[in-house]
């Protein structure tokens, strides 16, 4: 499949902003767009890294490097050699949670959870574009959420915990737990103990404290973390010391960063903001990133959740996100200069760029749960040749799928295709995918011996898809570029046979199916240049090229 355009546009409208500034920048949420989960970020010299969580997907924990924390470029990913992991066998929405980032005395450190399996752990590169190290595992850190504090010759895991006893006085009644950590052999020291039991106020029954963090700053030490759930309930909250081992005292206005208030008719909603990680920006100020989503109706959206950015203010010595009137602003003006990356391509705001596929594919692909380097070839004379496997989509292994995250909820992606089939089974072109069980599949295939266009919906049966459409092409040798929208809470798919006039196949498509709403779990959309030959493990196959 030789991929020619991948295109979008945003679809919000812009808040405004203060007067520009002399030397000023524009930091514009998210940051980046689509499915950049639980960020965490580290600064280094001028320097920051930002990693995000991939579930099953790989290459996992992707590693993007900022001098301004507008412009990102993907510099490399923790996890990028099956050696490490892989998520065979695993759903999408589950494999990797909530990596943390931090960097001491020259080495980069990424703690991580590996759910369903060996758990929590640690891997170490001295440089964040890799390689990283195999994982460490780290089996008496029972929880999730890692994250790591430094203080002289000590290191300590901070994560999230079964309540004391591990008697839960309440459905989501967690804890905050701290161990040592030696930094030099990853092997944890002596016994956990429960810093925060519950969450700030436990006669209120908080629920599902997670994704904690501890800083120092001045004579204090502050634990902040995530409370009330990943979903419309999310908020961050925080406590503080004068030692890094507690106690920890709440903070009376609690919590600092909350989105659960918004109206419910607000245009252009930010939603769910919470698992945030505070990091000083180039003008010396604190900033706050933090996981929140776009709902383009009700609490349905596509784009999974992403990174956003907003100011923080020290009151009295506690750090409050400063979102502005109406709550997260999906733009803010700071007082310090831009610094643009070479070739690093548009993360924020209305964008397009053009992917070739002549050399090496793009960090930002995805690939279900492991890389299988023998199932693609790059040329510059015919750009990406995906070949037919017989593993789909809808099973738990790796089929030949190459996807990028939808970014926008108003835009588009285009691919044009070259692909043969010699049978009803052999299928390529793209899927707009959510999971195993929620996906659009708009192929080149036969029927009746013929070739056709089809759009395909996934069913919950083994297999088993719905046909929503159909058209008959010209020949089946030729070349067909495929369009797919995205426009909110619908989509459309349109094809042409000559590269000028274009075809609608099927408009106004049911988006919310694809929703995180709807399939449940942690994930956002991806759109994917997919091959299959359905279940025929049949290696005479020729390779299709997208």
């Amino acid at each position: 499949m030789k991929a020619k355009h991948w295109l979008a546009a945003l679809g919000v409208s812009w808040l405004p902003t203060t007067a520009l500034l002399a030397q000023s920048i524009e930091l514009g949420n998210p940051i980046p767009m689509g499915f950049y989960s639980d960020p965490s970020i580290v600064k280094v010299g001028p320097t920051y890294y930002l990693v995000n969580a991939t579930f099953s997907y790989f290459p996992c924990l992707p590693a993007m490097h900022s001098r301004d924390l507008r412009n990102w470029r993907q510099v490399g990913s923790v996890i990028s050699r099956p050696a490490q992991l892989d998520f065979l066998g695993d759903r999408m929405t589950r494999g990797l949670f909530a990596p943390a980032i931090a960097y001491h005395n020259g080495t980069y450190y990424v703690t991580c959870t590996l759910i369903d399996h060996q758990g929590n752990f640690v891997v170490t590169a001295k440089n964040p574009a890799g390689p990283w190290s195999n994982p460490t595992f780290l089996p008496d850190v029972r929880g999730i959420d890692p994250s790591l504090f430094f203080e002289d010759d000590k290191a300590y895991v901070v994560y999230n915990s079964d309540p004391p006893n591990n008697k839960p006085l309440y459905e989501g009644h967690r804890s905050i737990k701290m161990i040592e950590l030696n930094p030099s052999t990853l092997a944890t020291v002596g016994e956990a103990w429960i810093v925060v039991n519950g969450g700030v106020d436990l006669n209120k029954k908080p629920v599902r404290i997670e994704g904690p963090h501890l800083l120092k700053r001045g004579d204090w030490y502050y634990l902040y973390a995530a409370e009330g759930g990943t979903s419309v309930n999310h908020t961050e909250v925080i406590f503080r010391s004068r030692a890094a081992l507690g106690p920890f005292v709440p903070y009376e206005h609690n919590p600092i960063l909350s989105q659960r208030e918004l109206p419910k008719y607000c245009p252009n909603p930010i939603t769910s903001a919470g698992h945030a990680q505070l990091v000083e920006g180039p003008d010396g100020q604190t900033y706050a990133v933090f996981l929140a989503v776009r709902p383009y109706q009700d609490n349905f959206y596509n784009t999974g959740r992403e990174a956003f950015i907003t100011p923080v203010e020290w009151k009295d010595d506690w750090p409050v996100m400063n979102p502005g009137p109406g709550g997260v602003q999906y733009r803010y003006r700071a007082s310090y200069p831009e610094v643009k990356q070479p070739g690093a391509r548009p993360q924020s705001g209305n964008f397009g760029y053009t992917l070739t596929f002549e050399q090496q594919l793009d960090p930002a692909l995805l690939f279900l749960r492991m890389v299988d380097s023998s199932s693609f070839f790059l040329s510059k004379a015919k750009g990406l040749t995906l070949k037919l496997k017989p593993k789909t989509c809808a099973e738990r292994g790796n089929p030949s799928f190459i996807g990028k995250r939808q970014q926008h909820l108003h835009g588009s992606a285009e691919t044009e295709l070259t692909f043969e089939p010699r049978g009803e089974v052999e299928q390529a072109g793209l899927v707009a995918f959510q999971d195993e069980k929620h996906f659009y599949y708009f192929c080149e295939s036969m029927a009746g011996g013929k070739p056709v266009l089809a759009l395909y919906k996934s069913t919950d049966a083994p297999n088993t898809m719905t046909l929503l459409a159909q058209a008959p092409l010209q020949t089946a040798a030729g070349k067909v570029q495929l369009r797919l929208l995205t426009e909110g809470d619908t989509y459309g798919f349109a094809y042409s046979e000559n590269g000028r006039a274009w075809r609608t196949l099927q408009d106004k498509v049911d988006a919310r199916f694809l929703s995180t709403q709807t399939a449940g779990g942690f994930i956002g959309c991806l759109i994917g240049m997919y091959a299959t030959s359905g279940g025929s493990p049949r290696a005479t196959l020729p390779p299709s090229s997208i």
